[in-house]
């Protein structure tokens, strides 16, 4: 293994009878990383979290941490600190001895356990709660404990398998700020599972999209949310989900696509340059690249329609627009004032466009 890579998963699968729940799955992790694997319930990103920490014996490939091939080793020999979705604290113990249960078990001297239980909870910001017991302290408290635990370790890989998932929506986005501000701090290779999306966007270096045992797209946020590879990245990332128009791409009189009254022209989508791909297509928009106003009429293409359905944020507001028989969400300003049933012009620029084979449903 490359000695740039904390984790190096090769040739994985794992089954459960005659159930394939991870197939030939390839992964490098580089040291430091902060990697999130993204998907809905089933995808089998919490599977190959615990392959990877030891919870579950594989059915065939490898796993290599820190360059040395742990694929059948113990969870405690692996060098790994890992924080599950519950809390699992001891109720009896105090969070100080919470966090120094493992390591006294370890064998470790009083001295070191001591420095580093300090130390854990220096960083999370805890230190006024290490006399308490867990029925003392509020959801937000209880993770920050679980998390001190691993942390104590002194591992270089940290695991979270949707650390966030019981706590509400305000905990949620402050731990999460927390926990990004902890890699940094720490520099360590962490890996991370959540089927949320905001999570996934604002904590990953790199997001590996997974669905049925494969991970579809290894990428930054930025060029998952910008180039998505397939369809199904494309709905998965993104709220509301991408706009999608169904036609085809023609060729002739400059390349564009045509779908039921109108035909978009691609000439600024890229392939100017390249072989025409004609057939069946997909053609997607996001909802912040719809222009609605008077400069829709300066857009590239434009649709007339009338608003369905008003969603305001304070931020932003969304509307439902139906246009030609079909529902597309646009993005607008926080204070706009539009209502139910009034009627609007949107447009948009096919350099914001993504298409994707209407088969394979990959990016074109």
């Amino acid at each position: 293994m490359e000695n740039n890579h904390s984790i190096s998963i090769k040739n994985l699968a794992l089954s459960f009878g005659s159930l394939d729940v991870l197939k030939d799955l390839n992964l490098d992790v580089g040291r430091g990383e902060f990697l999130v694997l993204l998907g809905s319930s089933g995808c089998g990103k919490s599977t190959l979290l615990n392959c990877i920490a030891g919870l579950l014996d594989v059915s065939d490939g490898q796993i290599f941490i820190g360059g040395r091939n742990v694929t059948w080793e113990e969870p405690s020999k692996r060098g790994i600190g890992m924080v599950f979705q519950s809390y699992a604290l001891y109720p009896q113990m105090t969070v100080a001895g919470n966090l120094s249960f493992g390591l006294k078990n370890a064998g470790l001297p009083k001295a070191e356990i001591e420095e580093r239980v300090n130390r854990a909870a220096k960083i999370l910001q805890i230190e006024p709660l290490l006399k308490r017991k867990p029925a003392a302290l509020s959801g937000g408290q209880r993770q920050r404990a679980a998390i001190g635990r691993a942390l104590v370790r002194d591992a270089d890989v940290f695991l979270f398998d949707e650390p966030l998932s019981n706590l509400d929506a305000k905990l949620r986005a402050d731990l999460r700020v927390e926990i990004k501000q902890l890699h940094q701090k720490l520099s360590n290779t962490m890996i991370y599972v959540t089927h949320d999306q905001i999570e996934a966007m604002t904590l990953a270096d790199r997001i590996a999209i997974m669905r049925g045992g494969q991970i579809l797209q290894l990428a930054t946020p930025h060029e998952i949310y910008n180039r998505p590879a397939s369809k199904y990245v494309a709905e998965f990332i993104g709220s509301p989900t991408m706009n999608f128009f169904d036609g085809e791409i023609i060729a002739g009189d400059g390349l564009r696509f045509s779908t039921g009254d109108h035909a978009f022209p691609l000439d600024g989508y890229g392939f100017r340059d390249a072989a025409p791909v004609q057939g069946p297509a997909w053609f997607g928009i996001r909802p912040e690249h719809m222009i609605t106003g008077p400069e829709a009429a300066d857009a590239k293409i434009r649709l007339d329609g009338h608003i369905e359905l008003v969603e305001p944020l304070g931020s932003d507001t969304l509307a439902r627009v139906s246009s030609g028989g079909r529902s597309l969400w646009v993005r607008m300003d926080g204070q706009a004032s539009v209502r139910d049933g009034d009627r609007i012009a949107i447009g948009f620029d096919p350099e914001r466009a993504n298409l994707f084979d209407k088969i394979t449903e990959n990016r074109l």
